[in-house]
């Protein structure tokens, strides 16, 4: 009964969302509730679906987004191929596993895709928050930094010392460890999942931080030798690097070429430097890497190039087993597994195995098509000032990195609502109209009545 406490954000996102309005009940509790506590955890409700703390918090924020006529929502071609991922998934294991065991995974494409989205798409933008949901974000990433010192130091998560009473045998994630150290997980459950969340959350802040958005000093810190906003940079940066994953972190670099277009005075003369260095580096690079992973994991000579070549493996071994029901896929967990290669570690070829080729084709088309609306909206719009101000091309270098890392890991848990509410978030943008971080776009926020009741006496 205990684990019951995840229920709680739900109500506390209903009642200020019902008071105070849906963009309180987002800013206030969704987000630091998805960001700061475990998508691992579930209340396990007999004949229902079970729900996480940031699920329980979409549901309440929903019911008052809802109650109060979905301010800010406005229809976008983008919400077809959204709200069609979601429903190829879930009929996918509805075919393989009928509905009682399927409606987990509905629950979850309702609360981890839809809800994110539309929420990032209606509550952010059309209500000029641009600036506040970016800041809540990276504080609470800056926030997970910080307390993931101690897992770094002492290798265990501080999130399960303290919840795994409530919800006993439900966490199976574990510290891994990496050249000596601790992978930092914080609440996230693998480290490589913190590194795809962390490294959003570098790109973003440092939006901010080049925006000038952040004052000079902490209000309650006016003493440190540094600004407020290299503070938390460098924070989320420490965060980066202690998760010691290598596919984000050459994804994070991926994206920095791809934000430097962006702050570049000669956009013209930065796409051929980085298309450049993209051929002449990447060309030989792959076909490096072909050979480094020909030989093997039997053949490995390192760590590092047994885990390469597992991967390579893995995309062979498994493409046979996921022609066999090329559409709709086997379901969750009902692929057949390959003897020694239980981890798919690529997820696009996992997605294929759960939920066949529509599920993966969407996804994609998702990721690559706001990747070119926003790299072209960004080429049309004048260089921004201060340099590195461009929205466009930041939220480009997030699809990248996230295009990238999930090639060569998982997708998972909180990393899927955060990627549909960057979606959200950049489709909002698209359609606003404005730059920049000042100015408020041209619907305003929901209005709170001046009285709680009214009266009519006649």
């Amino acid at each position: 009964m205990l684990a019951i406490i995840a229920l709680i954000p739900g109500f506390l996102s209903a009642w200020i969302g019902l008071t105070r309005g849906p963009h309180a009940a987002f800013l206030m509790v969704y987000l630091p509730t998805m960001l700061l506590l475990p998508e691992y955890y579930r209340w396990m409700a007999p004949g229902l679906p079970d729900p996480t703390f940031g699920q329980s918090a979409a549901i309440g924020t929903a019911v008052a987004f809802f109650t109060r006529g979905m301010p800010g929502y406005r229809f976008d071609p983008m919400d077809l191929l959204v709200f069609g991922f979601a429903l190829t998934a879930s009929i996918s294991e509805y075919r393989a596993s009928g509905y009682s065991d399927a409606q987990n995974l509905m629950f979850n494409m309702l609360t981890w895709v839809v809800l994110p989205y539309i929420f990032a798409k209606s509550l952010v933008e059309p209500a000029g928050n641009r600036v506040r949901f970016a800041k809540t974000l990276v504080v609470c990433l800056f926030i997970i930094s910080v307390v993931s010192v101690y897992e770094f130091r002492f290798g265990t998560t501080p999130w399960r010392m303290i919840l795994d009473p409530f919800f006993p045998g439900q966490a199976r994630w574990v510290t891994t460890f990496r050249w000596g150290f601790a992978r930092v997980a914080g609440p996230y459950g693998h480290a490589i999942l913190a590194g795809i969340v962390l490294v959003v959350g570098y790109r973003i802040q440092r939006w901010l931080e080049w925006s000038g958005a952040w004052e000079p000093k902490p209000r309650f810190a006016r003493w440190l030798p540094i600004s407020q906003g290299r503070l938390i940079t460098l924070g989320i940066l420490a965060g980066v690097l202690m998760t010691m994953v290598r596919g984000p972190w050459i994804a994070a670099i991926l994206a920095a070429l791809l934000v430097m277009i962006g702050r570049s005075r000669q956009r013209t003369a930065a796409i051929a430097v980085v298309v450049g260095l993209l051929v002449f580096v990447g060309v030989p690079g792959v076909i490096w890497f072909l050979d480094y992973v020909s030989v093997g994991r039997h053949g490995a000579e390192t760590v590092a190039q047994e885990s390469a070549a597992y991967r390579w493996e893995l995309l062979t071994k498994y493409s046979e087993i996921a022609g066999e029901k090329i559409w709709f896929g086997w379901g969750l967990n009902d692929w057949p597994k390959v003897p020694g290669m239980p981890s798919i570690d690529n997820y696009y070829l996992l997605l294929l195995l759960m939920h066949g080729l529509i599920a993966v084709l969407t996804l994609l088309a998702i990721m690559l098509i706001m990747l070119i609306r926003l790299i072209a909206h960004g080429m049309r719009q004048p260089l921004s000032e201060p340099r590195g101000s461009s929205l466009a091309f930041t939220l480009a270098g997030i699809y990248l990195a996230i295009f990238f890392s999930i090639a060569t890991v998982y997708l998972g848990l909180q990393a899927v609502p955060l990627l549909f509410l960057i979606t959200g978030w950049s489709v909002g943008y698209l359609n606003s109209g404005v730059e920049g971080i000042g100015g408020e776009s041209s619907v305003a926020p929901e209005q709170k009545p001046p009285y709680r009741f009214s009266r009519i006496m006649a």
